[in-house]
């Protein structure tokens, strides 16, 4: 029977074909920005997609920026340049039971011979050291991604503190990392299209992934040219070799359809899953059907912060700031009616990133 998807699951993967991207497998070398703002999957609690890569577990080194300490576990902020995440790291059972390890502790055997005890004693201090960091520090951390009470973190299957007095190893990791990006991350999803389609998954499967691929297009074209406005006939094209090349691995014994008929019903698809993410809106239903990219809009970004520069000289909000819906209200009713919430937090995350706004709570706004 085939496995069915809503339409807001059409941009993953099905989880059966997960383990056919190396990715998932890996220890995922990722900024921590992208950590932070990887979608948690609707398939399966857990696992992340960066693009169309499911990803559960991730390999991070940065610099210690805040350390707490519990009976069980140490967590540490940890700071890549490109954002901070919070470290879980638990402690080895061993210092836990049996408290400092002693040290000064006379040999059995002569100072000249060799005492495996004093050896291995040597070697669990150093592990226990190399687990214990300060503020400013170089921590390497590998483990599973959680979200845990509305915050993402690393829940850390190993550790440990990294020498790096002339900065060979950050050096090495900022070569690594653009590398990396260019050859695996920022690249689709390696799924052979037999994989996809075949007797059992039927052709939804197929039209989704392509609708996935469509989606990713589109967003790099938009991205990649600043785009602010279009419409629909501006990008189809974009479309044209995906259409092309599904159509070529058809099997012959499946029913076909027109190819502008295939590029309409794929644009559609494409414009409403954009939307449903906020990365476009339309301002005006109008009959001339015009999309605002919400993150190259800068009359939209203009006008939120003009929002929160007034509101938050009132009483009500010179606290905590503005919150999104009060934002989202006034956006409405000075912008577009047509705003929706998801537009708004894209606009939101965006201004911030570029240090516009600042974010006091989850859900509250301020200007700088």
């Amino acid at each position: 029977m085939a496995e069915s998807f809503g339409a807001a699951d059409c941009d993953e993967l099905p989880s059966m074909l997960w383990g056919l991207d190396p990715v998932f497998s890996a220890y995922s070398k990722l900024y921590i920005v992208d950590i932070l703002q990887m979608r948690e999957s609707r398939q399966v609690p857990g696992v992340y997609f960066y693009k169309t890569h499911p990803i559960f577990q991730v390999d991070v080194l940065g610099t210690v920026v805040c350390k707490r300490e519990r009976e069980d576990f140490y967590c540490y902020g940890v700071d890549d340049s490109t954002g901070v995440i919070n470290c879980l790291c638990w402690k080895d059972e061993k210092w836990r039971d049996q408290g400092e390890p002693t040290t000064g502790r006379v040999s059995s055997v002569s100072s000249g011979g060799f005492c495996v005890e004093d050896e291995l004693r040597r070697l669990k201090e150093a592990q226990r050291k190399s687990s214990i960091l300060e503020i400013g520090e170089l921590l390497r951390v590998r483990g599973a991604v959680k979200t845990s009470r509305g915050q993402r973190e690393i829940k850390a299957s190993s550790f440990y503190k990294v020498d790096d007095p002339v900065m060979a190893v950050q050096i090495s990791r900022m070569l690594e990392m653009p590398q990396l990006y260019r050859t695996c991350y920022d690249k689709l999803a390696q799924v052979q299209s037999e994989e996809l389609g075949g007797k059992q998954s039927g052709g939804s499967s197929n039209f989704q992934y392509l609708v996935s691929r469509s989606v990713l297009t589109l967003k790099e074209f938009l991205s990649e040219k600043e785009v602010a406005r279009f419409r629909p006939y501006d990008v189809e094209f974009l479309l044209h070799s995906l259409v092309q090349n599904a159509s070529a691995e058809q099997e012959p014994d499946q029913p076909t359809t027109s190819f502008p008929t295939q590029i309409r019903n794929l644009l559609k698809e494409t414009l409403g899953l954009l939307q449903e993410e906020g990365k476009i809106f339309r301002k005006m239903r109008t009959q001339d059907e015009v999309y605002n990219v919400t993150e190259q809009d800068k009359d939209l970004h203009t006008v939120i912060k003009d929002i929160l520069r007034v509101d938050t000289k009132r009483e009500k909000y010179t606290e905590k700031g503005c919150h999104i819906l009060h934002i989202l209200s006034s956006v409405r009713q000075r912008y577009s009616q047509n705003m929706s919430r998801e537009a708004l937090e894209v606009a939101l995350k965006f201004l911030e990133c570029n240090s516009d706004i600042i974010s006091t709570t989850e859900a509250h706004y301020t200007v700088l």
